[in-house]
């Protein structure tokens, strides 16, 4: 089926039509405030573990120090940047990549191909299903997790998805950009624990 021709990637193309006076308007908020680029992109993991370039607002300045290294991602971060990371809003252009076939409205968020490599069989299992917008981790906690966390998150979602879970995660989603992130336990202890090694 072409990508685009995906339910998913339908409702895709109407929202990014539906949101085009806002997306312009957070644009040229970017460029103001950050100059260009205005989106960034990164080659991450995708569907089956096929690298894809992930498409987002722009949220930190490039910064470096004197050996050309960046700086952390906390003195670069500017306060629209986490403006727009507060509300998810930096996310929005990745409808694009929902309307190609790279991702999903909900799954496992997309990490880098090195990250996934590290999670050995995990990282495969988690490659299932094609990352998402939002996903169980995001709306149990999310920065308020740790990284193990995360993965019991990501793989309970590809071992128990449903049309009920998808729905919970949606409405869940609408609370984090509302009140903020919470950590919030679904019984994740109850799925198999990550493998160790590979």
């Amino acid at each position: 089926m072409t990508a685009c021709l995906r339910p998913a990637g339908l409702l895709a193309i109407g929202l990014f039509a539906l949101l085009a006076p806002l997306l312009l308007l957070l644009s040229l908020l970017v460029l103001l405030c950050l100059g260009r680029p205005v989106l960034f992109r990164q080659v991450r993991s995708g569907l089956g573990g096929r690298p894809f370039a992930m498409i987002k607002f722009r949220s930190m300045r490039d910064l470096r120090d004197s050996d050309g290294a960046l700086l952390p991602d906390a003195r670069r971060v500017t306060a629209f940047g986490q403006f727009l990371r507060r509300f998810r809003l930096d996310e929005l252009p990745e409808l694009i990549n929902i309307a190609r076939g790279d991702m999903d409205f909900i799954g496992p968020r997309p990490l880098l191909p090195h990250s996934i490599a590290a999670m050995g069989r995990d990282g495969v299992e988690r490659g299932r299903v094609r990352p998402g917008l939002t996903g169980l981790a995001q709306v149990s906690g999310n920065t308020l997790l740790t990284i193990e966390e995360k993965l019991r998150f990501d793989l309970r979602y590809v071992r128990h998805r449903s049309a009920r879970l998808d729905a919970q995660i949606i409405a869940r989603t609408l609370l984090v950009v509302v009140g903020g992130e919470k950590r919030i336990d679904w019984h994740a202890d109850e799925a198999r624990p990550p493998h160790r090694g590979s």
